[in-house]
Order: C-alpha cells, then sequence, then structure tokens
C-alpha cells in the first residue's frame, strides 16, 4: 500500500460500486485467452475491478477531447483529435499484461465504434546479439536494454496520428526479437502501451515515454507473492516447452529440473528483483491508479491519485 497521502485509498467493496452504465462482459472462455499463463482473473473480478475502472477512462476520455476541441479553438487549429494513451506498468509476472489485454477487451465494447489498441514495449529491447555486444544481456529488462528513442519515436508518431506506424515483435518464445518482422498501429482512438519501464525517466532523455500518457497504471503486490508468481510461470513454461526444441525454455525442460529451478531463483535475485527494487517500484507513485494484488492474484484494494 502507498503512504502517499496524494493517493485516495480505496477498499475493492467501495470500488466496485463506482459504476453505472452497462458495459457488454468478457464470456469465460474469452477470459482465459485474455489472461497470462500463471495469471488469475474471475469475472467477479472483471465486473468489480475492470467496469468501474472502464467508466474512470471514459471520464478521461471525454475531458481530454474537450481540452483539445477548446485549445483548438483558442489557437484558431482545426480540431484533429489525437489518441488517449494509458500506460500500464509494474514488475515482471505481476499481471501487467492481463490488466492491459482485459481492458482493451472491454473498452471495445464501450467504444463500439472506435479503434482500441495495444502494444507491449518488449519490442523496444535491443535484440540479444546487440545486448551482448554491448554486455549488459545480463541486465536485460533494465532501462539500457531499451532502444529508448525508438520507443519515444513510435509513440510520437502515434500520438500525431500518423498512419500505419510500425513497431518490432518480441518472442517470449525464442526469448529475442524477431528478425524482420513489424506489427503496427493505424491512427487509433485509445493505445494501451504495457511494459515494465513506461513510467521510467533515463537520465539521458529529454522527453519521457510517460510524457505521452493521458492516464497510467501501475500493478502492486508484495515482492514475496511476485517471486512466487515468476517461479510458478518459469515452471509453467519449462513444462510448455518439453516439445518444443525451438523454444528458449526446451533446454531447461529437458534438463535438472531442480537446478533449473535454483537458476531461476537466481535470476529473480540478481535480475529481476534488483530492477523491480531499483528502477520499477520507485515509478509507482508516478501512476495515475494503482492496483494492488494479494494473495493468489486477488485484487483487494485501488489507489487513485487525487490531484
Amino acid at each position: 500500500m502507498t503512504s502517499n497521502s496524494n493517493y485516495h485509498h480505496i477498499e475493492r467493496a467501495e470500488w466496485r460500486t463506482f459504476h453505472e452504465e452497462s458495459i457488454p462482459m468478457i464470456s469465460e472462455e474469452k477470459l482465459m485467452s485474455l489472461t497470462a499463463l500463471n495469471d488469475k482473473l474471475s469475472l467477479a473480478d472483471v465486473k468489480d475491478i475492470y467496469v468501474p475502472l472502464v467508466e474512470m477512462i471514459d471520464l478521461v476520455q471525454q475531458n481530454y477531447r474537450n481540452l483539445n476541441r477548446v485549445k483548438s479553438k483558442f489557437l484558431q487549429h482545426p480540431f484533429d483529435p489525437s489518441p488517449l494513451i494509458i500506460g500500464v506498468s509494474g514488475s515482471v509476472a505481476v499481471g501487467k499484461s492481463t490488466t492491459a489485454r482485459v481492458l482493451q477487451n472491454l473498452l471495445q465494447k464501450f467504444y463500439a465504434d472506435k479503434k482500441i489498441e495495444m502494444i507491449t514495449t518488449d519490442g523496444f529491447l535491443y535484440p540479444n546479439a546487440e545486448l551482448k555486444k554491448r554486455d549488459i544481456m545480463n541486465r536485460k529488462g533494465f532501462p539500457e536494454s531499451y532502444d529508448m528513442e525508438r520507443l519515444i519515436q513510435f509513440l510520437l508518431d502515434v500520438k500525431t496520428g500518423k498512419e500505419n506506424v510500425q513497431f518490432p515483435v518480441y518472442s517470449h518464445r525464442i526469448y529475442d526479437i524477431v528478425p524482420d518482422r513489424f506489427e503496427e498501429v493505424d491512427q487509433p482512438d485509445i493505445l494501451i502501451v504495457e511494459g515494465i519501464n513506461v513510467l521510467q525517466l533515463p537520465s539521458n532523455q529529454t522527453i519521457y515515454v510517460s510524457d505521452f500518457f493521458d492516464f497510467s497504471i501501475y500493478v502492486d503486490a508484495e515482492v514475496e507473492n511476485i517471486e512466487k508468481w515468476y517461479l510458478e510461470r518459469f515452471e509453467m513454461l519449462m513444462d510448455l516447452a518439453k516439445d518444443q526444441p525451438d523454444n528458449y525454455y526446451h533446454s531447461y525442460a529437458i534438463g535438472d529440473r531442480e537446478e533449473a529451478i535454483q537458476m531461476a531463483k537466481g535470476v529473480w535475485k540478481n535480475v529481476n528483483l534488483k530492477n523491480l527494487t531499483e528502477y520499477i517500484a520507485p515509478t509507482m507513485t508516478r501512476a495515475d491508479l494503482i492496483i494492488h494484488k494479494a494473495d493468489n492474484h486477488y485484487i483487494d484494494y485501488l489507489s487513485i491519485k487525487k490531484y
């Protein structure tokens, strides 16, 4: 729980009452497809947490468009609506991707006539070959392992309304950028940007990723829970890779399981925990909304910025 006095602390039982609109619900089958590998999310979670969140984002969206419209009128410029951009941050294995995907799905239901798109900043990691060349492979996920200039240019292009803006694709299966493969974002009404680094302020940048955000979310949990979820996910990825020789996790899957788990514990302690402590967690109080998860991924409260 953040102790920052700039946040309203709202328990789940109260938060679930904050909605008026009727939003088409996600089916059980669809929810399963949106939920990350070892994450847990129920239809009750969607109704209690995400439906009120969609309505709050709608308020942000309305005010954002109205402000841009009034500003254009004041400057005597034609009104050219730019997309609302939402950032989703938090540790590895905390459930960011689930949050982003469920939010995208519900927003698309709520805004049936709008284009709601989502990207992950994993695609802006340097390829493994480049990380090895720079001797920072053991710092993959740290600020210096991302091509921040490319990410910022991507967001600038999207925000200023360019068509068919391409971005690189990252594969967790091969644990690397997919060579010569790109996806694109084409003038969305809302873009969700998910990644551990989206609220960070790199020292060598004059403009930051978060400068493009109109609303930001941080998914939080106790460190002990995140470590447990990380190790659970690692074991599940090993199980899935047993019959996939081209999978990054295959060598661990066919080797000594206990040695692999001990290796994963070392990676957690020396890489992911260090990154979380030094670079990710300090950005939490930059978020407009903090979603807190307790044991078993249960969302027990939210903190929303007052000002």
